[in-house]
């Protein structure tokens, strides 16, 4: 990929550019974190990305996928169809998380029950706040496309979307998106090539035996007991199957089972997550997590149900994408606001999706010293929107440079 990073605008005229309607930028990010919508039902918030892209002067495509949007903006001499002109794709994701704000906040949640917890108000204001300014003053030959992704949150949407023609409607040569990370410096970048991002699956299991009293258990084929076991013969999947040097994550988030002291119930239910960063680790924890279920409930006499279901794939960023990506970072902020030595992050990613269809890098942005994601008193910084803003103009520029 022959692309001169210097060939982009320089960092300051976009800062200032940027910089004329932050404030405006951040009331909607407000507006949006005040009224947060779930997978598949982001109607309001679709409604205000496309209206404020046509506005620009975008060509705008909406209903992708139900609630999803894409816009299209065409400059320079290349056409969207003429040989040799590039093509990028810049995504967004727009849904939110049922979960109830408890963040105190001026913009908090007005929908009850439901919460912008993963900074997707963050991530739509940063890709309208670049969106602006390439429409206005972006200088570059070649066609834009940015993709406004819905039900990220329940790994559907990506999946959908390109179900529908994506990328076969919305042609790209190389795809891009971001996330905001707590506990990384407000404003700083990460790359990582490769395996960036976790697989996850689902497993629920129902251990089922034969209730009793509780005063006769001899009488019972106890599931709890058989569940206890279970759990703790569940950690031998990662410790004694997987490679040591790869990772592995097995959980057990759910429990389900009984609701008095003094009676030992017909069954008890429970969900698992698993992770992986590689299809061979993830097919082994597909094999050895039913396996194991059912061999420790036919050695308490119970019988074991197992209900296992394939997610997203781990989330693999291609390197010729991922080393230019950095480049505009080093390029346009200084190594001082490059972290080094970033991490692969065992947290999951629909933008998976996306990748394996299209070369492309997802890259992560400081989000400071916030609470965690998905919890209740996190909330999106809002100091990071400009940079990150910034940061998807240079991109753009550079990877469609004159």
């Amino acid at each position: 990929m022959n692309i001169n990073v210097k060939d982009a605008q320089p960092g300051d005229a976009v800062e200032r550019g940027i910089g004329a309607y932050l404030d405006e930028i951040v009331a909607l990010r407000h507006d949006l974190h005040q009224h947060p919508e779930l997978s598949f039902h982001e109607h309001r918030t679709s409604d205000i990305v496309a209206t404020r892209l046509k506005s620009w002067g975008y060509e705008v495509e909406t209903g992708i996928a139900g609630t999803g949007v894409v816009a299209t903006l065409n400059r320079g001499e290349g056409s969207p169809r003429g040989e040799g002109s590039r093509q990028i794709g810049i995504r967004a994701d727009m849904d939110a998380l049922p979960i109830e704000e408890a963040t105190g906040l001026a913009h908090a949640s007005t929908n009850r029950g439901v919460m912008h917890a993963c900074g997707h108000d963050g991530h739509t204001a940063i890709l309208l706040a670049a969106a602006r300014y390439l429409a206005e003053a972006g200088r570059f030959d070649g066609t834009l496309r940015l993709i406004f992704q819905p039900a990220e949150e329940i790994g559907a949407g990506a999946r959908k979307m390109l179900s529908e023609g994506l990328f076969e409607r919305f042609p790209v040569d190389a795809v891009f998106g971001l996330h905001n990370w707590p506990g990384v410096p407000s404003g700083q970048f990460g790359f990582v090539a490769g395996s960036a991002m976790a697989s996850v699956d689902q497993c629920n299991i129902k251990i089922v035996g034969k209730g009793g009293h509780g005063a006769e258990p001899q009488r019972t084929v106890d599931p709890v007991l058989a569940t206890a076991s279970l759990i703790t013969a569940l950690q031998s999947v990662v410790s004694r199957n997987v490679d040591p040097q790869e990772m592995a994550v097995v959980t057990v988030g759910s429990i389900h089972g009984g609701s008095a002291s003094n009676v030992i119930p017909e069954s008890v239910a429970l969900k698992l997550t698993l992770r992986a960063f590689n299809e061979t680790v993830r097919g082994l924890l597909g094999e050895r997590v039913p396996a194991l279920a059912r061999a420790q409930a036919e050695s308490f006499g119970a019988t074991a149900e197992v209900d296992y279901r394939r997610g997203f794939p781990a989330l693999i960023n291609h390197r010729a994408e991922t080393d230019l990506a950095r480049s505009v970072a080093l390029e346009a902020f200084g190594a001082g606001q490059v972290v080094s030595d970033f991490k692969p992050r065992t947290a999951s990613e629909d933008f998976a999706f996306m990748l394996e269809q299209k070369a492309g890098s997802y890259l992560f942005v400081g989000n400071g010293d916030s609470a965690p994601l998905h919890s209740a008193t996190y909330d999106f910084n809002d100091a990071i929107i400009a940079p990150a803003a910034r940061y998807w103009v240079r991109l753009v520029e550079t990877f469609l440079a004159r």
